[in-house]
């Protein structure tokens, strides 16, 4: 045993291992992934990746239904599809520990919004739990199964960007052996006709208040005390880090680390013993809320943004004491915009589309990069699966566009939530045509599988979903798979699905060109002689070509020789490619 540095997330699935939880089954989703990668490593811990967030929730209930500890993680925008369990799932309570791991992204690094997870931890009146390091991810991940199991029911724990993917020094402790609950059919509890779902709302209340009186003596909402009491801090989270590395131990600090319910004669107790109490939360103003009701009107927002990631630069400046404090933290860096890596399959498809002009709803993944220049191939992407239901929308109220406009959805993607939004327009009959995005994998989040790939998280065979035939079963005719690095045949495809007069599903199918079982044929070399200079290679964006005192040049480091910049140089100075292994 002993300690060792692990980041906040690999400590979070330690602490789920420790904690004697059984069960696991998550969706990926920057940046609570690896908290399930991490899981999966423990041999006494069955884990697994869902189709979508959903259902990881439901199957983590069905574990702990059957008496055995169990866990589901998303990222915040994942939790918007689970809300429906969760909400039903704080009626019914648990039989054996549960817990719904969120990870919210202030700053918006890898998410399409910046939304506030607290929000439904106090909409579906369950408790949560906030680590501020990687230290308290584990112990506060332990902490939250034996609160499910003492109070019965889901206990929520709160992660950010900063504390998933910080690294902390953590202590290694023994696996605790937890008996199976025993099964017992109860349909009073588990069965939420509204005959029974209303005699649990008051139990739920009742059951808030005991957690609150809890949270009052609590250690894990403690007072840390200052030397001067001119300022009093109600803080958590990353927040918490920023004000003690600002101020030290100079002023009296209340650290929040169960975020609901919040405890009130304690947060009463510390307003009453400072001069100013100020309330320090990235994002929205839920502590400084909660405070107003209490009647303490601390300084909060009027000082704090609700927008973005704080830093101890954030909180030196809003306290006018930039200059006293020893350290700089530099948040202007170079820009480096994102792009598709080189040979990425999803390139020459985006190139098609916009060169035939195109309006394309886009999806989550990716290939939601086909939206930069110079392909700017996109029109939209609002949410997983929202390019196919958008573009059943879009087609039918305007059928005039229908044979100018198409959705792209990833492979992934499809599976989470596109294969409905497939089956309404094949349903409800709209004249659209679905590209998916086939590259094997779950690009985005690092390559994790899925249910098309035929491998689990384990790395074991699994069921696999054959895109072809689950189109063609749900009413779709037509449907076609291309090479998106053959420039000619997607064009052609696309002419004649768009033309045709009913549903269609074009695959895309290449594996991401960074998965390890991928050979390439390796760089391709400018012919300097035959280049005019055109720029016409320039137009698909590869981060391996760029223009050199007026012709192409090739990043040897870069390219993998896919052969599609060769299918657009009208002057042969680029090679092409006849046979790209791909196995």
């Amino acid at each position: 045993m002993g300690k060792r540095l692990m980041l906040g997330n690999e400590a979070a699935a330690r602490g789920l291992y420790e904690a004697g939880c059984e069960f696991v089954s998550s969706y990926p989703g920057t940046p609570s992934t690896e908290i399930t990668e991490f899981a999966a490593k423990y041999d006494d811990i069955y884990a697994e990746w869902a189709p979508n967030e959903k259902v990881a929730m439901e199957a983590a209930f069905g574990a702990s239904y059957a008496g055995h500890r169990s866990f589901c993680g998303m990222k915040h925008v994942g939790l918007n599809v689970a809300a429906d369990p969760l909400f039903t799932i704080s009626y019914t309570g648990v039989n054996a520990g549960m817990v719904v791991c969120v990870a919210d992204d202030p700053g918006m690094h890898s998410s399409q919004n910046e939304q506030d997870s607290r929000h439904y931890a106090i909409a579906a009146k369950l408790p949560m739990l906030e680590p501020s390091d990687s230290v308290e991810s584990k112990e506060f991940a332990k902490l939250a199964f034996e609160l499910s199991e003492q109070f019965d029911t889901a206990v929520m724990l709160k992660m950010c960007t900063r504390i998933a993917h910080c690294q902390g020094l953590v202590e290694e402790e023994d696996r605790v052996n937890v008996e199976p609950k025993e099964y017992k059919k109860t349909p009073q509890k588990y069965i939420m006709t509204p005959a029974n779902a209303i005699k649990k709302h008051p139990i739920v209340e009742e059951r808030l208040c005991k957690l609150r009186e809890w949270a009052e003596t609590s250690d894990i909402n403690r007072v840390e005390e200052g030397s001067d009491n001119e300022y009093g801090f109600i803080t958590g989270s990353t927040s918490y880090q920023y004000v003690k590395e600002v101020f030290g131990d100079k002023y009296p600090v209340l650290k929040i680390g169960m975020i609901n319910p919040l405890p009130d004669n304690k947060i009463k107790d510390f307003a009453s013993k400072v001069k100013t109490l100020v309330v320090v939360e990235e994002l929205d103003g839920i502590i400084e809320t909660h405070c107003n009701t209490l009647g303490l009107n601390p300084i909060g927002k009027d000082k704090f943004t609700k927008l973005g990631e704080f830093s101890q630069t954030v909180i030196a400046k809003a306290f006018n004491i930039e200059k006293e404090v020893p350290f700089h933290f530099q948040e202007e860096i170079p820009a480096r915009p994102p792009a598709m890596c080189a040979g990425c399959p999803h390139r020459g498809l985006f190139y098609v589309l916009h060169k035939k002009n195109l309006k394309v709803h886009g999806d989550i993944g990716c290939y939601t990069l086909g939206a930069m220049p110079p392909l700017n191939a996109l029109d939209s992407t609002v949410c997983m699966g929202a390019s196919v239901s958008g573009l059943h929308g879009f087609n039918k109220i305007a059928p005039e566009y229908s044979n100018g406009t198409v959705a792209v959805i990833g492979d992934s993607t499809f599976m989470h939530s596109g294969v409905t939004g497939l089956i309404n327009i094949a349903y409800n009959e709209s004249n659209s045509t679905v590209i998916i995005l086939d590259n094997s994998i779950t690009g985005m989040t690092g390559h994790q599988q899925n249910p098309t790939t035929g491998i689990n998280l384990k790395g074991e065979p699994a069921g696999k979903v054959c895109l072809e035939e689950l189109c063609k079963s749900i009413g779709i005719n037509r449907v076609v798979v291309v090479d998106p690095y053959n420039l000619e045949e997607c064009e052609k495809a696309v002419a004649e699905e768009l033309e045709a007069d009913e549903p269609s599903v074009i695959i895309s199918r290449r594996p991401c060109a960074l998965l390890k079982n991928v050979k390439h044929p390796g760089p391709i070399t400018c012919d300097t002689d035959k280049c005019v200079g055109c720029t016409a290679c320039m137009k698909i964006g590869c981060p391996a070509i760029s223009m050199v005192d007026g012709k192409c040049s090739i990043d040897a480091t870069l390219c993998l020789g896919c052969g599609v910049c060769g299918q657009m140089c009208k002057f042969g100075a680029l090679p092409l490619r006849k046979e790209i292994a791909n196995d």
